[in-house]
């Protein structure tokens, strides 16, 4: 397996630098991934600017990270899925529906599980989603410019995701207190 380095605020590059010491000014903490996705400052940088982005979609932060741990659970990163259950939770996520995305399970709430079954066949699709998966998205109350919300979405994930699977961090201990 090829090794990657996991900076610390003294081993990162420059410009990784100050992202790292932003991101712990606004989480508390730095997630485990970012300490790897150092090596690259503009993959930190692209991943924080998409994450803003996201925030200022039409989607609920609940809805937000509903589609996040949707996305995460179809690309099976364990490191994103306990990021999004335990940010799922600060966000009022519904707890079945939580429990649901982590286990492969059938999301009871029509909303939440149409826009997680379209998150998930965007990744499964490679973007090719049938005609009938974007019609139950929106017969769920969701509206076409959502539809380019959660492709955001899951371009962010991919970004994440893909560097979690070829770093393989540990779950912050911040991250599972927070489960």
């Amino acid at each position: 397996m090829i090794g990657f380095t996991h900076h610390t605020l003294e081993t990162a590059p420059a410009k990784s630098k100050v992202l790292l010491q932003g991101v712990q000014q606004e989480y508390g903490f730095v997630p485990n991934l970012f300490w790897t996705m150092a090596e690259a400052p503009t993959t930190i940088e692209a991943y924080l600017t998409l994450n803003q982005l996201i925030a200022q979609t039409s989607l609920t932060s609940a809805q937000q990270q509903t589609a996040l741990l949707a996305v995460s659970a179809i690309n099976e990163c364990n490191f994103c899925m306990i990021a999004h259950s335990a940010l799922g939770k600060m966000n009022k996520v519904n707890e079945q529906t939580i429990n649901a995305l982590r286990h492969g399970d059938e999301i009871e709430d029509r909303q939440d599980r149409a826009l997680a079954q379209l998150a998930q066949s965007f990744v499964r699709n490679r973007g090719w989603v049938p005609d009938a998966d974007l019609q139950i998205f929106l017969d769920a109350g969701f509206s076409n410019q959502q539809i380019f919300e959660v492709i955001l979405i899951v371009t962010i994930k991919t970004l994440s995701n893909y560097s979690n699977h070829i770093t393989s961090p540990e779950p912050n201990p911040e991250l599972l207190d927070m489960l």
